[in-house]
């Protein structure tokens, strides 16, 4: 057994797993849109003060958030409401202040920020569910 099986589990068990009911799902797709978010602010700043070790926390932190909504909803909604999120404060964050002032400068690891972390996010987001082929739709019983 691999680290990663072990910690991850395997895919016959992800898919195995029951789905939780519509309402805790939608509840659970607000929360981690709001896990996403304050990720991405907090990742922001982090890849920015400690880099280049700080670069590596902030993705971790948001592999982390995407991942979760992944396994807890059983959707792929459940990835990309918090990838949502993230690109929200990340639009606000990159756009310039009046005073000349901003988030993310245009600096490597930003640049690495921005492409690793929306890469991780789409891996999650295309990850096999227990959901259908449709987003937040479940799949047949099994």
């Amino acid at each position: 057994m691999t680290p990663w099986t072990a910690l991850l589990g395997t895919r016959s068990e992800r898919l195995a797993e029951s789905q939780p009911p519509r309402g805790s799902r939608i509840v659970a797709y607000v929360l981690f849109f709001a896990l996403g978010a304050a990720a991405s602010l907090a990742g922001c700043f982090v890849q920015t003060l400690w880099a280049p070790g700080g670069l590596l926390l902030a993705l971790a932190g948001s592999w982390g958030v995407f991942y979760g909504g992944l396994r807890v909803t059983g959707t792929k909604l459940g990835a990309g409401a918090p990838l949502a999120g993230w690109f929200a404060v990340l639009l606000v964050l990159m756009s310039p202040r009046p005073e000349g002032d901003f988030v993310l400068s245009a600096s490597l690891t930003s640049y690495g920020y921005l492409f690793l972390g929306a890469v991780g996010g789409v891996i999650c987001a295309t990850l096999p569910t227990r959901s259908g082929f449709g987003f937040g739709v479940p799949g047949p019983e099994r």
